[in-house]
């Protein structure tokens, strides 16, 4: 796998069904019977963080969306539809690639990627994706939040309902990812995760708070 990222390795793992590492070679370990996140925590670098929180000078929500080959069509294509273009490069290729990295390790030339600014919750509700997985990273704003599987009431899980228990069995055990971090989520969908993909949300945000949300599905 490519490793466009030069960082110190630093083991972060404290919980059985999470890979958390600040090399991007930890990435790969989403494909461990027992991982349901694989986290590559990174420092945003500082040109990255000011191309992203650039376009989010904007008075409403946007998104952008993308499915095919992470080339350089893409880069021209985000380069065009960004709402502030001319700030946008460390953005751009940024996005670029861990779009390249993610079909190199997923052995496709087509990724569905969409790019969205966000001032409320999008999936304020814990909930597991019906997909194999899933890519999210977050540029500005607080990043996604997530339980442990020591954590989660599955048979909390599904739309609300009067007799449904609580899906959090400890509420001290919720993680969230920080901006800047990149994370690989198993949903239902991934062989022999149906019933242990990973139990995710969308984190809360303040008044005038927003977010600058990545996410890239294989295709």
């Amino acid at each position: 796998m490519p490793t466009p990222y030069s960082t110190t390795a630093t083991t972060l793992d404290v919980y059985p069904n999470a890979a958390i590492d600040s090399d991007i070679s930890v990435l790969p370990r989403i494909f461990e019977e027992h991982i349901s996140i694989a986290i590559f925590k990174r420092t945003l670098p500082a040109e990255i963080a000011i191309s992203a929180n650039a376009q989010c000078q904007t008075s409403r929500d946007w998104q952008y969306g993308w499915l095919g080959s992470p080339t350089d069509a893409l880069r021209e294509d985000l380069y065009r539809k960004l709402p502030e273009p001319s700030a946008g490069d460390a953005l751009i290729e940024d996005i670029a690639t861990v779009a390249e990295a993610i079909a190199y390790l997923f052995d496709t030339d087509t990724v569905g990627i969409r790019l969205r600014l966000l001032t409320a919750a999008m999936c304020p509700r814990f909930h597991c994706d019906n997909l194999p997985v899933r890519l999210v990273a977050t540029y500005a704003g607080p990043g996604s939040e997530w339980l442990p599987e020591h954590a989660v009431n599955r048979a909390g899980l599904g739309a609300p309902a009067p007799n449904r228990p609580e899906i959090v069995r400890d509420s001290h055990a919720i993680q969230r990812m920080q901006a800047g971090d990149i994370g690989l989520i198993k949903g239902s969908g991934w062989e022999g995760s149906e019933e242990r993909g990973l139990v995710h949300r969308s984190p809360a945000l303040s008044a005038g708070q927003k977010r600058l949300l990545l996410t890239i599905d294989p295709a």
